[in-house]
């Protein structure tokens, strides 16, 4: 990839509001991922919910269980009781993405309805 590219990339990511700390990014061939493994978790969930929302709609429930999740794993970090991993920020990203989309879709739809 040339560096231009690169930067450019770098750059919307953080305009979309990524901290990108390169301890909590993957890396491609020796260079950060754009976004850190939680973002892409979330990017990545969001895309999946607009693929498959005519296929799977989460109930409220769980959607708050999934949001709740990823809440719960940046808190634990946050006070210092267990670092969180790339792993499991992508995971629980990619839950809370996926739910949250589907309720922004569910919203929307509702609105077009009026």
């Amino acid at each position: 990839m040339k560096d231009s590219t690169y930067s450019a990339l770098m750059y919307w990511g953080r305009r979309l509001g990524c901290h990108q700390k390169p301890e909590r990014s993957f890396m491609i061939k020796g260079r950060q991922f754009p976004v850190c493994a939680r973002c892409t978790g979330v990017y990545a969930g969001g895309f999946a919910a607009l693929l498959t929302f005519w296929l799977i709609t989460l109930p409220l429930w769980l959607t708050a269980v999934f949001c709740a999740l990823m809440f719960a794993d940046w808190l634990i970090q946050y006070l210092k009781i267990k670092e969180s991993t790339n792993i499991r920020r992508l995971v629980t990203g990619f839950l809370c993405g996926y739910a949250l989309t589907g309720v922004y879709i569910q919203i929307i739809i509702k609105l077009l309805e009026l």
